[in-house]
């Protein structure tokens, strides 16, 4: 038994992986050794269940692959893939643990051979930008007037066709120089650089308009190529570039001085229209005979307002001037001498009436008449008030007389009262044999009552 217990002490210790663990760490592991991926191939089983989820599997001949999309990624791509589909994908390796099965999460989908191409146009279009070739500030400016103008097409094409009618109809005097290129296939590229070299070595033209008819992405490849991107970026003529429909975009297109969505287009860009020209020219006519009448009329205007002043301006005029102001000031001086005269003079018997009105003497009189007026009315307010002072006196005292108790005693009455000084009312309330008083109008009597009776 201690020999068992030994062993298993130094046997190695096991680290036993759950189904689910196992699943978890080799996703982690896929997940980092490949975080995005591209991969072509044909489409089938496709599903789309209620959730909006794509599932579907992406096989060539030797393999298949376990692909899911969601939603929120699908809802981007534009079309529903079909089963037999040859797809590009573009996502990162996953595991589903549920069943132990890897599979493509996919971000994005596109249909393969047009998404190569497209991938190819972006490639090269952000490396250019980078490099500066579409900037803004490298544009040159088209003539307004191009006296020749050089097109790089293929002759047999029905954009030569276009731009010679409308150049003829819109602008008669400019020349046409036709550089004739392939514009499509392998020899279009080299034939466009050379093309464009040829009219910058000779200097021919004003402007040069590089143009081709519509087509698919495919056939308009040409004008994605490099080599012409950087050729239009090299030339000393200004491009235009016009190529394919307006919906069509090429790396020419950035590359060029200016872009026309067509062929016909560019044709109305590098010259202007000859009847808008002489109308121009008859329109500026005019404003030129209305300026001109304008400035005349008020040269002229000018003219008798510098006649009128200089007239105004004569010695003479001014002299005659002169002597009538003089006239008129002599005449306004005299006026304001006597009226000042007359002010003063006015003046000094105001000043002689005022000092008369405050003389001592006048106001001395005025003292005295006002100190005897007030004298004779103070000694009647002073006999006024004793009488009046007099009459309430006698009034008072007569009032007071008839309310005197004296008064009453005199008439016959007298004021009874207790020993105590009670004042005695009622006969009935004083007990027989009490002592009272009465006081008369001339002294008092004191007396005992004996008895008393009711009032008959």
């Amino acid at each position: 038994m201690a020999l068992r217990t030994e062993v298993e002490a130094t046997a190695p210790r096991r680290d036993v992986y759950s189904v689910s663990r196992l699943n978890r760490e080799v996703r982690s592991v896929l997940e980092r050794a490949l975080s995005v991926i591209w991969v072509e191939g044909e489409l089938s089983n496709f599903s789309q269940p209620a959730s909006g989820h794509w599932y579907f599997s992406l096989k060539d001949r030797g393999a298949q692959l376990r692909c899911a999309m969601f939603r929120m990624q699908n809802a981007l791509v534009g079309f529903t893939p079909r089963d037999g589909a040859q797809l590009l994908l573009r996502g990162r390796i996953s595991v589903y643990e549920a069943r132990g099965e890897y599979q493509l999460i996919v971000e994005h989908l596109e249909e393969a051979g047009v998404g190569a191409l497209k991938r190819e146009f972006e490639r090269l279009k952000t490396r250019l930008a980078a490099e500066g070739l579409f900037a803004a500030e490298r544009k040159r400016p088209l003539p307004r007037f191009p006296r020749r103008i050089g097109v790089i097409t293929s002759p047999s094409g029905a954009a030569l066709h276009d731009i010679l009618k409308i150049l003829a109809r819109r602008f008669p005097p400019a020349a046409v120089l036709i550089y004739p290129a392939p514009v499509q296939g392998a020899a279009a590229v080299p034939a466009l650089v050379a093309a464009l070299a040829t009219a910058g070595a000779r200097a021919e033209c004003d402007v040069l308009v590089l143009a081709r008819g519509g087509g698919s992405l495919e056939d308009l490849w040409a004008f994605n190529d490099e080599r012409l991107a950087r050729a239009i970026a090299q030339s000393p003529l200004p491009v235009i570039s016009a190529v394919g429909h307006e919906i069509d975009f090429t790396i020419a297109d950035f590359v060029a001085d200016v872009r026309a969505p067509t062929p016909s287009a560019a044709a109305e860009l590098v010259v202007p229209d000859r009847a808008a020209c002489l109308e121009a020219v008859r329109r500026t006519a005019e404003r030129l005979a209305v300026s001109m009448r304008r400035e005349l009329r008020a040269i002229v205007t000018r003219v008798a307002g510098a006649r009128a002043r200089l007239s105004l301006a004569h010695p003479g005029v001014r002299l005659v001037q002169q002597t009538q102001r003089l006239d008129d000031l002599s005449v306004r001086l005299a006026g304001a001498t006597g009226a000042r005269v007359q002010r003063g003079g006015l003046r000094l018997a105001e000043l002689h009436r005022r000092l008369m009105h405050r003389s001592p003497d006048r106001l001395l009189g005025q003292q005295h008449a006002r100190h005897q007026d007030l004298s004779l009315r103070l000694k009647h307010a002073a006999s006024g008030r004793m009488a009046a002072a007099a009459q309430r006196l006698a009034l008072a005292q007569r009032a007071l007389n008839a309310v005197s108790p004296l008064a009453t005693l005199a008439r016959g009455f007298a004021i009874v009262t207790l020993a105590d000084g009670t004042l005695v009312t009622d006969a009935a309330k004083v007990a027989p044999g009490a002592a009272i008083e009465a006081r008369l109008a001339h002294g008092i009597l004191t007396a005992r009552v004996s008895g008393a009776r009711e009032e008959q």
